[in-house]
């Protein structure tokens, strides 16, 4: 009998979905599943120890021999609440911003906003995903995850009702510092990255993908993995209810995120949100080129059987 296909999945809520037939439903066990943070999928993908991994969408142009599996990733087509810039001044006014180190993805982004749309040349510095930490040292901070997701929750409880984003794509509060979404800072700039990407772009902005090695991925594991995003996606409610015990937040307001916020297609409107960042990253040195995505066939209704895979570039 052969090993178990190892996969690394990123801990957050945000990819619970995509997982969840392997973690809860009927293909558990199959899988050899790891968990851990968005940075770390990657490094594991690329040292090998894994054979697929959820991985920020910029690191696949930096891993070399693997392929994509298509029709899924972690996306968002506006405001997504869980990637943050927070700030102790209005962002145009920042020196130095603290760059999470669990990030890869969005902290390009953030590089990319700086430059294109903010207009600033910051000081940028890799820190430990705390906020209150970091803005001891720094003007701004990237949050991501969850711990973005718990003060995108605060802002709200604090501005009361809403409906949509803000339309400038910023929000800010003053308080109690004690009592703030970042405790010590009594006053709070909040810039939800995602939607700022929309705003200065126009698309999507996609998040991470599953990558596995190329002489790993066969039809079947694509079939697999499209299994278990269709049966997360049946069962958001469930997510979240697991979700709000785990992270001790209303669990309407998790399935909310994971409803509206997150996209977990790669649909044309997000790969072309996605080759632009790709080309952005490039053009700033980020990453070496911007390779043309390739992506594992799926398995074909007609016999079940498909080639190993097929190139994609993504269009704008």
């Amino acid at each position: 009998m052969s090993k178990k296909l190892r996969v690394s999945v990123v801990e957050f809520l945000n990819t619970a979905p995509l997982v969840w037939g392997f973690t809860d439903g009927p293909l558990a066990g199959k899988y050899d599943l790891s968990f851990t943070v968005p940075s770390q999928c990657a490094e594991a993908l690329r040292r090998g120890d894994v054979d697929v991994a959820i991985i920020p969408a910029i690191e696949y142009q930096r891993i070399e021999n693997v392929i994509a599996l298509p029709g899924m990733a972690v996306a968002a087509k506006g405001e997504v609440r869980s990637l943050l810039v927070v700030s102790k001044k209005p962002i145009e006014m920042a020196k130095r911003i603290a760059l999470d180190t669990s990030s890869r993805s969005t902290a390009a982004l953030v590089r990319i906003l700086a430059a294109h749309h903010w207009r600033i040349k910051p000081e940028f510095v890799d820190a430990a995903p705390n906020a209150s930490e970091m803005l001891k040292d720094a003007d701004a901070a990237l949050i991501i995850g969850d711990p973005a997701l718990r003060i995108s929750l605060k802002m709200e409880a604090l501005a009361g009702p809403r409906s949509g984003g803000s339309p400038s794509g910023e929000e800010c509060c003053q308080g109690d510092p004690d009592d703030m979404p970042v405790p010590g800072v009594e006053t709070l700039f909040v810039y939800d990255v995602a939607y700022q990407w929309r705003e200065m772009t126009g698309k999507p902005c996609v998040l991470a993908m599953w990558v596995g090695r190329k002489d790993a991925i066969t039809p079947e594991v694509v079939a697999d993995f499209q299994a278990s995003k269709q049966y997360g996606l049946s069962r958001v409610q469930e997510i979240a209810e697991a979700a709000s015990i785990k992270l001790d937040l209303p669990p309407g307001a998790l399935e909310r995120y994971l409803t509206d916020n997150i996209n977990f297609d790669l649909d044309e409107e997000n790969l072309a949100g996605l080759q632009l960042y790709f080309e952005k990253t490039a053009a700033m040195g980020l990453i070496p080129r911007a390779k043309p995505l390739e992506f594992a066939a799926p398995v074909t209704a007609a016999d079940g059987r498909s080639e190993n895979c097929s190139s994609h570039s993504a269009r704008q």
